[in-house]
Protein backbone atom coordinates (compact mmCIF):
# COMPACT_ATOMS: atom_id res chain seq x y z
CA UNK A 1 0.00 0.00 0.00
CA UNK A 2 2.68 2.39 0.69
CA UNK A 3 4.79 1.33 -2.53
CA UNK A 4 1.29 2.33 -4.48
CA UNK A 5 0.81 5.49 -2.52
CA UNK A 6 4.32 6.78 -2.76
CA UNK A 7 3.63 5.67 -6.70
CA UNK A 8 1.31 7.98 -7.06
CA UNK A 9 2.13 10.76 -4.95
CA UNK A 10 5.26 10.91 -7.30
CA UNK A 11 3.21 11.21 -10.41
CA UNK A 12 1.44 13.82 -9.52
CA UNK A 13 4.27 16.03 -8.45
CA UNK A 14 6.04 15.19 -11.36
CA UNK A 15 2.94 15.65 -13.66
CA UNK A 16 1.78 18.77 -12.07
CA UNK A 17 5.17 20.65 -12.59
CA UNK A 18 5.82 18.87 -16.00
CA UNK A 19 2.22 20.88 -16.71
CA UNK A 20 3.31 24.01 -15.25
CA UNK A 21 6.22 24.65 -17.09
CA UNK A 22 5.52 23.45 -20.23
CA UNK A 23 2.19 25.81 -19.95
CA UNK A 24 4.82 28.55 -18.90
CA UNK A 25 6.75 28.15 -22.24
CA UNK A 26 2.76 27.51 -23.57
CA UNK A 27 1.23 30.46 -22.42
CA UNK A 28 4.10 32.93 -23.33
CA UNK A 29 4.78 31.35 -26.99
CA UNK A 30 1.17 32.05 -27.83
CA UNK A 31 1.22 35.49 -26.24
CA UNK A 32 4.04 36.58 -28.55
CA UNK A 33 2.25 34.80 -31.96
CA UNK A 34 4.53 31.68 -32.17
CA UNK A 35 2.52 28.88 -33.69
CA UNK A 36 2.40 25.97 -31.11
CA UNK A 37 2.30 22.57 -32.88
CA UNK A 38 2.55 20.05 -30.26
CA UNK A 39 1.79 20.44 -25.83
CA UNK A 40 3.44 17.01 -24.72
CA UNK A 41 3.39 15.73 -21.39
CA UNK A 42 5.60 13.19 -21.25
CA UNK A 43 9.04 11.72 -23.75
CA UNK A 44 9.21 9.67 -26.56
CA UNK A 45 6.37 8.08 -28.53
CA UNK A 46 2.93 9.51 -27.93
CA UNK A 47 0.23 7.43 -26.58
CA UNK A 48 -2.68 9.62 -26.55
CA UNK A 49 -3.63 13.04 -28.43
CA UNK A 50 -6.17 15.32 -29.13
CA UNK A 51 -6.05 18.81 -31.66
CA UNK A 52 -7.58 21.10 -30.18
CA UNK A 53 -7.87 25.33 -31.06
CA UNK A 54 -7.76 27.53 -33.77
CA UNK A 55 -4.44 26.13 -34.67
CA UNK A 56 -5.24 22.51 -34.36
CA UNK A 57 -2.56 22.27 -31.29
CA UNK A 58 -1.77 18.39 -30.85
CA UNK A 59 -2.10 18.05 -26.72
CA UNK A 60 -0.46 14.90 -26.27
CA UNK A 61 0.58 12.17 -23.29
CA UNK A 62 4.23 10.47 -24.37
CA UNK A 63 5.48 7.13 -23.14
CA UNK A 64 8.02 8.15 -20.86
CA UNK A 65 6.53 10.08 -18.17
CA UNK A 66 9.77 11.91 -17.08
CA UNK A 67 9.82 15.36 -18.97
CA UNK A 68 7.54 17.19 -21.59
CA UNK A 69 7.90 19.78 -24.50
CA UNK A 70 6.33 22.08 -26.26
CA UNK A 71 6.74 22.11 -30.19
CA UNK A 72 6.51 25.26 -31.98
CA UNK A 73 7.02 26.09 -35.87
CA UNK A 74 10.39 26.27 -36.07
CA UNK A 75 12.53 26.28 -39.34
CA UNK A 76 15.40 24.23 -37.68
CA UNK A 77 13.16 21.61 -37.21
CA UNK A 78 10.59 21.84 -40.03
CA UNK A 79 10.36 22.25 -43.66
CA UNK A 80 8.44 25.43 -44.31
CA UNK A 81 8.07 25.27 -47.74
CA UNK A 82 4.46 25.91 -49.04
CA UNK A 83 3.60 27.39 -46.03
CA UNK A 84 1.19 30.35 -46.20
CA UNK A 85 2.79 34.23 -45.06
CA UNK A 86 0.21 33.98 -41.89
CA UNK A 87 2.30 31.36 -40.98
CA UNK A 88 5.55 32.11 -41.90
CA UNK A 89 5.49 35.08 -39.54
CA UNK A 90 4.57 33.06 -36.71
CA UNK A 91 7.45 30.92 -36.93
CA UNK A 92 9.85 30.81 -33.89
CA UNK A 93 13.40 32.36 -35.39
CA UNK A 94 11.91 35.44 -37.00
CA UNK A 95 10.62 36.50 -33.85
CA UNK A 96 12.77 39.16 -31.70
CA UNK A 97 15.32 38.08 -29.32
CA UNK A 98 13.76 39.12 -27.16
CA UNK A 99 10.21 37.51 -27.58
CA UNK A 100 12.54 34.17 -27.75
CA UNK A 101 14.26 34.29 -24.28
CA UNK A 102 10.58 35.02 -22.65
CA UNK A 103 9.47 32.49 -24.35
CA UNK A 104 12.58 29.94 -23.21
CA UNK A 105 12.10 31.92 -19.51
CA UNK A 106 8.64 31.33 -19.15
CA UNK A 107 9.10 28.04 -18.42
CA UNK A 108 11.27 28.29 -14.80
CA UNK A 109 9.16 31.32 -14.32
CA UNK A 110 6.10 29.57 -14.00
CA UNK A 111 7.79 27.03 -11.68
CA UNK A 112 8.84 29.80 -9.44
CA UNK A 113 4.83 31.29 -9.69
CA UNK A 114 3.91 28.18 -8.73
CA UNK A 115 5.77 28.07 -5.78
CA UNK A 116 4.66 31.66 -4.61
CA UNK A 117 1.48 30.59 -5.08
CA UNK A 118 1.60 27.56 -3.15
CA UNK A 119 3.68 28.42 -0.29
CA UNK A 120 1.30 31.88 -0.06
CA UNK A 121 -1.81 29.38 0.18
CA UNK A 122 0.10 27.84 3.14
CA UNK A 123 0.78 30.77 4.95
CA UNK A 124 -2.97 31.66 4.52
CA UNK A 125 -3.93 28.92 5.63
CA UNK A 126 -2.00 28.22 8.67
CA UNK A 127 0.89 26.05 9.16
CA UNK A 128 1.00 23.76 12.59
CA UNK A 129 4.68 23.60 13.38
CA UNK A 130 6.15 23.51 17.07
CA UNK A 131 6.93 26.43 18.78
CA UNK A 132 10.79 27.66 18.81
CA UNK A 133 11.05 26.78 22.58
CA UNK A 134 14.59 25.41 23.40
CA UNK A 135 15.60 22.32 25.31
CA UNK A 136 18.57 22.29 27.98
CA UNK A 137 21.50 21.55 25.85
CA UNK A 138 24.70 19.92 26.79
CA UNK A 139 27.12 22.13 28.68
CA UNK A 140 29.80 21.58 25.61
CA UNK A 141 27.97 23.09 22.97
CA UNK A 142 27.28 25.73 20.87
CA UNK A 143 24.13 27.09 22.70
CA UNK A 144 25.41 26.55 25.99
CA UNK A 145 28.20 28.49 25.89
CA UNK A 146 26.07 31.39 24.53
CA UNK A 147 23.91 31.43 27.37
CA UNK A 148 21.11 29.10 26.76
CA UNK A 149 19.76 27.24 29.43
CA UNK A 150 16.54 25.40 28.22
CA UNK A 151 13.12 26.57 28.05
CA UNK A 152 13.84 30.04 26.12
CA UNK A 153 11.45 30.78 23.57
CA UNK A 154 13.30 32.15 20.29
CA UNK A 155 11.45 35.40 19.20
CA UNK A 156 13.69 36.85 16.67
CA UNK A 157 16.83 36.20 14.49
CA UNK A 158 18.61 39.43 13.52
CA UNK A 159 16.34 41.40 14.23
CA UNK A 160 13.61 39.68 11.77
CA UNK A 161 10.37 37.77 13.68
CA UNK A 162 10.32 33.88 14.35
CA UNK A 163 7.40 32.09 14.96
CA UNK A 164 7.87 28.55 14.07
CA UNK A 165 10.46 26.02 14.57
CA UNK A 166 11.06 25.57 11.08
CA UNK A 167 11.39 30.02 10.81
CA UNK A 168 14.27 29.17 12.96
CA UNK A 169 15.91 26.48 11.07
CA UNK A 170 15.87 28.58 7.74
CA UNK A 171 16.83 31.64 9.34
CA UNK A 172 20.09 30.08 11.10
CA UNK A 173 20.95 28.03 7.63
CA UNK A 174 21.21 30.85 5.53
CA UNK A 175 23.15 33.06 8.34
CA UNK A 176 25.65 29.84 8.37
CA UNK A 177 25.62 29.86 4.82
CA UNK A 178 27.01 33.50 4.92
CA UNK A 179 29.16 33.24 7.70
CA UNK A 180 27.41 35.99 9.32
CA UNK A 181 27.05 35.98 13.04
CA UNK A 182 23.68 35.85 14.76
CA UNK A 183 21.65 37.77 17.38
CA UNK A 184 18.33 35.63 19.28
CA UNK A 185 16.06 37.55 20.48
CA UNK A 186 14.72 35.67 23.55
CA UNK A 187 11.79 35.43 26.37
CA UNK A 188 13.74 33.59 29.44
CA UNK A 189 11.91 32.08 32.66
CA UNK A 190 12.07 34.74 35.34
CA UNK A 191 13.58 32.05 38.29
CA UNK A 192 12.36 35.03 40.48
CA UNK A 193 8.33 35.00 39.22
CA UNK A 194 6.27 31.76 38.92
CA UNK A 195 4.93 31.69 35.34
CA UNK A 196 7.27 34.95 34.60
CA UNK A 197 9.54 36.00 31.99
CA UNK A 198 12.44 38.11 31.11
CA UNK A 199 13.43 39.76 27.61
CA UNK A 200 17.13 38.81 26.74
CA UNK A 201 19.13 38.61 23.65
CA UNK A 202 22.08 36.39 23.04
CA UNK A 203 25.06 36.19 20.36
CA UNK A 204 24.89 32.67 18.26
CA UNK A 205 28.35 32.12 16.94
CA UNK A 206 28.25 29.87 13.69
CA UNK A 207 31.83 29.72 13.23
CA UNK A 208 32.48 25.69 14.28
CA UNK A 209 29.39 24.45 11.47
CA UNK A 210 30.85 23.49 8.50
CA UNK A 211 29.39 22.70 5.00
CA UNK A 212 29.46 19.23 6.24
CA UNK A 213 27.37 20.19 9.44
CA UNK A 214 24.34 21.79 7.09
CA UNK A 215 24.04 18.39 5.42
CA UNK A 216 22.56 17.58 8.32
CA UNK A 217 20.63 18.55 10.93
CA UNK A 218 22.87 21.23 12.32
CA UNK A 219 20.78 22.65 14.92
CA UNK A 220 21.62 19.44 17.38
CA UNK A 221 25.51 20.41 16.94
CA UNK A 222 24.61 23.98 18.21
CA UNK A 223 22.85 22.26 20.89
CA UNK A 224 19.40 23.52 19.60
CA UNK A 225 16.67 21.25 20.22
CA UNK A 226 13.04 21.32 20.87
CA UNK A 227 11.68 21.48 24.30
CA UNK A 228 9.96 18.74 25.56
CA UNK A 229 7.19 18.28 28.50
CA UNK A 230 8.57 16.87 31.95
CA UNK A 231 8.42 13.38 32.57
CA UNK A 232 5.11 12.67 33.43
CA UNK A 233 4.38 9.16 33.06
CA UNK A 234 1.26 8.38 30.84
CA UNK A 235 -0.27 4.53 30.48
CA UNK A 236 1.47 2.01 32.70
CA UNK A 237 1.62 -1.63 31.28
CA UNK A 238 0.15 -4.26 34.05
CA UNK A 239 2.83 -6.40 35.67
CA UNK A 240 5.51 -4.22 33.80
CA UNK A 241 9.15 -3.58 35.77
CA UNK A 242 7.80 0.05 36.23
CA UNK A 243 4.46 -1.62 37.59
CA UNK A 244 5.86 -3.91 40.24
CA UNK A 245 8.79 -1.27 41.25
CA UNK A 246 5.60 1.01 42.27
CA UNK A 247 5.25 3.27 39.40
CA UNK A 248 1.78 4.85 38.49
CA UNK A 249 0.09 6.98 35.89
CA UNK A 250 0.52 10.43 36.66
CA UNK A 251 3.68 10.24 38.34
CA UNK A 252 6.57 12.84 37.82
CA UNK A 253 10.21 12.03 37.53
CA UNK A 254 12.01 14.81 38.50
CA UNK A 255 15.88 12.61 38.78
CA UNK A 256 17.34 9.62 38.29
CA UNK A 257 20.39 8.22 40.36
CA UNK A 258 20.83 11.75 41.69
CA UNK A 259 20.56 12.78 38.12
CA UNK A 260 18.02 15.96 37.32
CA UNK A 261 15.98 15.15 34.52
CA UNK A 262 15.30 17.84 32.16
CA UNK A 263 12.71 16.52 30.54
CA UNK A 264 11.00 13.31 29.39
CA UNK A 265 12.81 12.70 26.38
CA UNK A 266 16.21 12.65 29.26
CA UNK A 267 14.31 9.85 30.88
CA UNK A 268 13.70 7.90 28.08
CA UNK A 269 17.50 8.35 27.14
CA UNK A 270 18.66 7.35 30.39
CA UNK A 271 16.40 4.25 30.40
CA UNK A 272 17.21 2.99 27.05
CA UNK A 273 20.89 3.19 28.03
CA UNK A 274 20.53 1.40 31.77
CA UNK A 275 19.12 -2.25 30.40
CA UNK A 276 19.66 -4.55 33.67
CA UNK A 277 21.53 -2.30 36.04
CA UNK A 278 18.98 -0.90 38.36
CA UNK A 279 17.92 2.81 38.44
CA UNK A 280 16.78 5.17 41.35
CA UNK A 281 14.32 7.76 40.27
CA UNK A 282 13.03 10.46 42.51
CA UNK A 283 9.23 11.14 41.91
CA UNK A 284 6.78 13.11 42.62
CA UNK A 285 3.34 11.79 43.20
CA UNK A 286 0.35 14.41 44.51
CA UNK A 287 2.60 16.61 45.85
CA UNK A 288 4.92 14.13 47.91
CA UNK A 289 8.19 13.12 46.80
CA UNK A 290 9.82 9.69 47.38
CA UNK A 291 12.72 7.01 45.56
CA UNK A 292 11.38 4.37 43.95
CA UNK A 293 14.13 1.33 42.55
CA UNK A 294 13.45 -0.06 38.82
CA UNK A 295 15.32 -1.94 37.02
CA UNK A 296 14.75 -1.80 32.87
CA UNK A 297 14.53 -4.93 31.10
CA UNK A 298 16.90 -5.63 28.51
CA UNK A 299 15.24 -5.87 24.74
CA UNK A 300 16.53 -5.75 21.29
CA UNK A 301 15.87 -3.06 18.89
CA UNK A 302 17.41 -2.76 15.58
CA UNK A 303 20.02 -5.02 16.37
CA UNK A 304 21.14 -3.16 19.19
CA UNK A 305 20.17 -4.07 23.17
CA UNK A 306 18.04 -0.91 24.80
CA UNK A 307 16.62 -0.99 28.24
CA UNK A 308 12.46 -1.19 28.69
CA UNK A 309 10.17 -0.16 31.65
CA UNK A 310 7.00 -0.28 29.94
CA UNK A 311 5.37 2.81 30.39
CA UNK A 312 4.31 5.44 28.26
CA UNK A 313 5.86 8.67 28.21
CA UNK A 314 4.05 11.64 26.45
CA UNK A 315 6.88 13.96 24.45
CA UNK A 316 3.55 16.13 22.88
CA UNK A 317 5.63 19.65 21.35
CA UNK A 318 4.10 22.78 22.14
CA UNK A 319 2.63 23.49 18.69
CA UNK A 320 0.67 26.98 17.34
CA UNK A 321 -0.75 27.75 14.07
CA UNK A 322 0.92 30.29 12.15
CA UNK A 323 -1.14 31.66 9.73
CA UNK A 324 -1.26 35.52 7.87
CA UNK A 325 -3.07 38.16 6.27
CA UNK A 326 -3.23 37.59 2.38
CA UNK A 327 -0.76 40.75 1.59
CA UNK A 328 1.67 39.76 4.27
CA UNK A 329 1.00 35.93 3.18
CA UNK A 330 1.85 36.88 -0.52
CA UNK A 331 4.94 38.33 0.42
CA UNK A 332 6.11 36.01 2.54
CA UNK A 333 5.70 33.70 -0.09
CA UNK A 334 7.70 35.59 -2.99
CA UNK A 335 10.56 36.03 -0.22
CA UNK A 336 10.46 32.07 0.84
CA UNK A 337 10.76 31.64 -3.18
CA UNK A 338 13.62 34.01 -3.50
CA UNK A 339 15.77 32.50 -0.51
CA UNK A 340 15.01 29.17 -1.59
CA UNK A 341 16.11 29.68 -5.09
CA UNK A 342 19.24 32.03 -3.81
CA UNK A 343 20.29 28.65 -1.38
CA UNK A 344 19.81 26.35 -4.00
CA UNK A 345 22.23 28.29 -6.54
CA UNK A 346 24.60 28.59 -3.30
CA UNK A 347 24.66 25.16 -3.03
CA UNK A 348 25.22 24.06 -6.32
CA UNK A 349 28.04 26.22 -5.82
CA UNK A 350 30.03 24.70 -3.43
CA UNK A 351 29.58 21.10 -5.24
CA UNK A 352 31.46 22.81 -8.28
CA UNK A 353 34.34 23.84 -5.90
CA UNK A 354 34.21 20.73 -4.45
CA UNK A 355 32.77 22.40 -0.95
CA UNK A 356 29.68 20.31 -0.72
CA UNK A 357 29.55 16.54 -1.67
CA UNK A 358 28.33 15.00 -4.75
CA UNK A 359 25.98 12.97 -2.55
CA UNK A 360 23.68 15.66 -2.17
CA UNK A 361 22.81 15.22 -5.78
CA UNK A 362 18.94 13.44 -5.51
CA UNK A 363 17.56 11.46 -8.51
CA UNK A 364 13.97 10.25 -9.02
CA UNK A 365 13.82 7.62 -6.68
CA UNK A 366 14.41 9.65 -3.46
CA UNK A 367 12.15 12.52 -4.79
CA UNK A 368 9.44 9.55 -5.44
CA UNK A 369 10.41 8.58 -1.32
CA UNK A 370 10.41 11.77 -0.16
CA UNK A 371 7.01 12.31 -2.45
CA UNK A 372 5.66 9.14 -0.45
CA UNK A 373 6.66 10.41 2.94
CA UNK A 374 5.22 13.74 3.30
CA UNK A 375 1.72 12.61 1.17
CA UNK A 376 1.31 10.36 4.25
CA UNK A 377 2.47 13.05 6.62
CA UNK A 378 -0.43 15.59 5.49
CA UNK A 379 -1.39 18.02 3.10
CA UNK A 380 0.75 20.38 4.27
CA UNK A 381 4.04 18.88 4.05
CA UNK A 382 2.88 17.34 0.72
CA UNK A 383 2.34 20.70 -0.76
CA UNK A 384 5.55 22.14 0.69
CA UNK A 385 7.69 19.36 -1.04
CA UNK A 386 5.63 20.33 -4.21
CA UNK A 387 6.68 23.81 -3.99
CA UNK A 388 10.71 23.32 -2.78
CA UNK A 389 11.25 21.00 -6.18
CA UNK A 390 9.39 23.36 -8.33
CA UNK A 391 11.64 26.17 -7.51
CA UNK A 392 14.90 23.51 -7.92
CA UNK A 393 13.31 22.53 -11.54
CA UNK A 394 13.15 26.48 -12.01
CA UNK A 395 17.12 27.22 -10.87
CA UNK A 396 18.26 23.45 -12.32
CA UNK A 397 16.64 24.58 -15.60
CA UNK A 398 18.25 28.17 -15.37
CA UNK A 399 21.92 26.97 -15.44
CA UNK A 400 23.90 27.82 -18.34
CA UNK A 401 23.93 23.94 -19.39
CA UNK A 402 22.92 23.72 -23.15
CA UNK A 403 19.89 21.90 -23.93
CA UNK A 404 18.18 23.28 -20.64
CA UNK A 405 16.29 26.80 -20.90
CA UNK A 406 19.43 28.40 -19.20
CA UNK A 407 21.70 27.39 -22.10
CA UNK A 408 19.27 28.15 -24.43
CA UNK A 409 19.63 32.19 -22.69
CA UNK A 410 23.40 32.20 -22.49
CA UNK A 411 22.91 31.71 -26.39
CA UNK A 412 20.12 34.67 -26.71
CA UNK A 413 22.28 36.68 -24.76
CA UNK A 414 25.39 36.08 -26.72
CA UNK A 415 23.06 37.07 -29.98
CA UNK A 416 22.01 40.74 -28.04
CA UNK A 417 25.84 41.17 -27.39
CA UNK A 418 26.79 40.55 -30.55
CA UNK A 419 24.10 41.59 -33.10
CA UNK A 420 24.10 37.48 -34.42
CA UNK A 421 23.23 34.15 -33.91
CA UNK A 422 25.71 31.61 -32.27
CA UNK A 423 27.04 29.63 -35.54
CA UNK A 424 25.25 26.21 -35.71
CA UNK A 425 28.49 24.69 -35.63
CA UNK A 426 29.02 25.64 -32.23
CA UNK A 427 25.87 25.12 -31.18
CA UNK A 428 25.77 21.84 -32.37
CA UNK A 429 29.28 20.94 -29.76
CA UNK A 430 27.63 22.58 -27.24
CA UNK A 431 24.71 20.54 -27.40
CA UNK A 432 26.00 17.44 -27.36
CA UNK A 433 28.35 18.62 -24.48
CA UNK A 434 25.12 19.78 -22.57
CA UNK A 435 23.93 15.90 -23.21
CA UNK A 436 26.73 14.81 -21.63
CA UNK A 437 26.81 16.77 -18.50
CA UNK A 438 23.26 15.91 -17.93
CA UNK A 439 23.64 12.33 -18.62
CA UNK A 440 26.70 12.20 -15.97
CA UNK A 441 24.21 14.06 -13.40
CA UNK A 442 21.67 12.05 -14.00
CA UNK A 443 24.17 9.09 -13.58
CA UNK A 444 25.54 10.52 -10.22
CA UNK A 445 21.78 11.00 -9.29
CA UNK A 446 20.67 7.72 -9.63
CA UNK A 447 23.87 6.16 -7.74
CA UNK A 448 23.39 8.17 -5.04
CA UNK A 449 19.67 6.95 -4.85
CA UNK A 450 20.46 3.27 -5.30
CA UNK A 451 23.01 3.75 -1.88
CA UNK A 452 20.86 6.22 -0.14
CA UNK A 453 17.98 3.02 -0.67
CA UNK A 454 20.72 -0.04 0.20
CA UNK A 455 21.80 2.19 3.28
Amino acid sequence: MNLLQTLLAFLVVIGVLIVIHELGHYWVARWCGVKVLRFSVGMGKVVWSRRIGPDQTEWALSMLPFGGYVKMLDARDQDLAGLPDADLTREFTRQTVWRRMAIVAAGPIANFLLAIAIFSGLFMHGIPEPVPRLRAAATSTVAYQAGLRGGELITAINGEPVRIWSDLRWKLLQAAIEKTPVRMDVQRPNPLQAGGTLIDSVNLPLDSVTTKDMESDFLQKLGLDLARPKAVLGKVVPDGPAMRAGLREGDMVTAIDGEPLADGLRFLEVVRASAGKPLSMTVVRAGATSTIAVTPVAMQQDGKTVGRIQVEVPLALEMTVASDAPFEAVTKGMRKTWDTSVLTLKMVGKMIVGEVSLKNITGPITIADYAGQTARIGMVSYLSFIALISISLGVMNLLPIPVLDGGLLLYYSLEVLTGRPVPARFGDMAQRAGVGILMTLMVVAVFNDIVRLIS
